[in-house]
């Protein structure tokens, strides 16, 4: 993926010669590729979780965390509003 935007990035550039437009969605390309593409997952995913691979977002341990965040607040709503989740499982079976 890497090598992809730095080809395009190096295309528009070129292309930036005539229409300095290009210049501009080179500048954009690069920033998007760095705030969400590969690169961000790494740097951007928090500290106590372990090292890179338990951190990533499709690591087991991420999975876990939202597992257990969704599992906490299914509780937190069924305890606050039982006659709605009540109502939302007799929907659920049938």
């Amino acid at each position: 993926m890497g090598t992809i935007v730095l080809s395009g990035t190096v295309v528009l550039v070129i292309l930036g010669f005539g229409n300095h437009t290009w210049w501009l969605v080179a500048v954009a390309l690069l920033f998007v590729y760095l705030q969400y593409g590969r690169g961000a997952s790494a740097s951007s995913s928090g500290g106590a979780a372990g090292g890179a691979s338990d951190a990533s977002p499709g690591g087991y341990r991420a999975y876990r965390d939202r597992r257990d965040k969704q599992a906490k607040w299914d509780r937190r709503y069924r305890r606050e509003r039982p006659l709605e989740s009540r109502r939302q499982a007799r929907e659920r079976k049938g």
